[in-house]
């Protein structure tokens, strides 16, 4: 899977870019503040349809403009995409080899990316909020029924918390007993394939951190829910023991206006040797642990929808020592189309810039650096 070009109109401090990319790497050069990391989010938006570093679009838009667009020639193993999206003050039109799609889930997934970031390298002594977004965000790209049922998870968990809020002033039993059903509904399908998804990641996580651990470090992820999930439950059993929580804990819920279990609450737990990298894991364990996640990530994208996905490095080589950095050049070779920003080439790894396209940035502006 790859883009070959990239079209911006008005997007955030481009007036307008016109890009192609003809090589597996694609490096862009520049001061901080020109304009290096939109190129990267720009096309991570043109996947996922929302922002890696913000959730108002608005942002997005150019400050002078209207709107912003984004348009993208994507090639993965079987056939040629256009993809195209608009963002404005109504929201967001998005396009799929030119036919408008009503739903965001029609979309997403066309384009499969992972993005790597410096504050990845935090995820996991970062927050919760954190994870379950990486969790989200990584299964919407290769399950659209996921991303149908977090949805509606959403709308439903902001009308239940709406009724609480209220309770003191306005008990509604009935009906927060038919959005309580509600929510466990969809909440059992968020946790049963977020479950699922975190067992296949593990298989993949384990293998890599061992390897740049050299052999001494076994990683083991759990997923921290609200209500225990044994690797044989299915949904049916999901469902009635989230029904006992949500009872046993009724009352405590009215008192505190709000809903304080289900998916928005859980998190994900990290074991290296058995003992919790978040409170006792040094600086190099939960770097390893981050980036041994992200590693996973890529190859759990090929297994389950057949090729590699896009792969954005948005300043992050810099942040990684020689051999975690060549650890993941290594595994990353000839395998996965790579955009990587940097402030100066000195920080990285030469291994990268072999054979890459080297793109200049500076105020907005895009320029080729030729022969490369």
């Amino acid at each position: 899977m790859r883009v070959n070009k990239l079209s911006l109109i008005n997007y955030r401090n481009y007036a307008k870019a016109e890009l192609e990319f003809n090589k597996q790497v694609h490096v862009f050069i520049g001061d901080n503040a020109q304009g290096k990391t939109n190129v990267l989010e720009a096309i991570y938006v043109l996947a996922m349809a929302k922002s890696h570093r913000t959730s108002k679009d608005k942002e997005l838009i150019n400050w002078s403009e209207e709107y912003a667009g984004i348009y993208g020639e994507a090639q993965t193993r079987h056939n040629k995409l256009t993809l195209d999206l608009r963002i404005s003050a109504k929201g967001k039109k998005v396009k799929l080899n030119g036919l408008e799609q009503r739903r965001l889930s029609e979309y997403v997934g066309a384009l499969n990316v992972v993005m790597f970031a410096p504050e990845d390298l935090h995820l996991v002594k970062g927050s919760p909020q954190g994870r379950r977004r990486f969790m989200d965000m990584e299964l919407g790209q290769i399950s659209p029924v996921y991303l149908h049922h977090s949805s509606r998870y959403q709308k439903i968990l902001v009308q239940r918390n709406s009724l609480l809020r209220d309770w003191h002033r306005k008990p509604a039993p009935d009906m927060l007993d038919i959005l309580t059903d509600q929510l466990i509904d969809t909440a059992a399908e968020l946790i049963k394939r977020r479950a699922e998804f975190l067992k296949k990641l593990q298989k993949w996580a384990e293998s890599i951190h061992y390897d740049i651990s050299r052999g001494t470090e076994q990683l083991k992820l759990t997923y921290l829910s609200t209500i225990e999930v044994s690797e044989d439950i299915n949904l049916s059993n999901l469902k009635e023991r989230l029904y006992t929580v949500y009872q046993q804990k009724k009352e405590k819920e009215q008192m505190r206006g709000t809903t304080l279990f289900g998916p928005h609450r859980e998190d994900i737990g990290f074991l290296v040797n058995e003992k919790d990298v978040q409170s006792f894991g040094s600086q190099g364990q939960q770097r390893t642990t981050a980036l041994a996640l992200k590693l996973a990530e890529i190859e759990l994208i090929k297994e389950e929808v057949g090729e590699y996905p896009v792969l954005l490095l948005d300043d992050v080589l810099s942040e990684l020592d020689d051999y975690r950095q060549s650890h993941l050049l290594e595994t990353i070779q000839q395998k996965v189309q790579t955009f990587v920003t940097t402030t100066g080439l000195a920080g990285v790894h030469q291994d990268a810039l072999e054979n890459a396209e080297v793109f200049e940035v500076k105020s907005g502006h895009i320029q080729k650096r030729p022969n490369t």
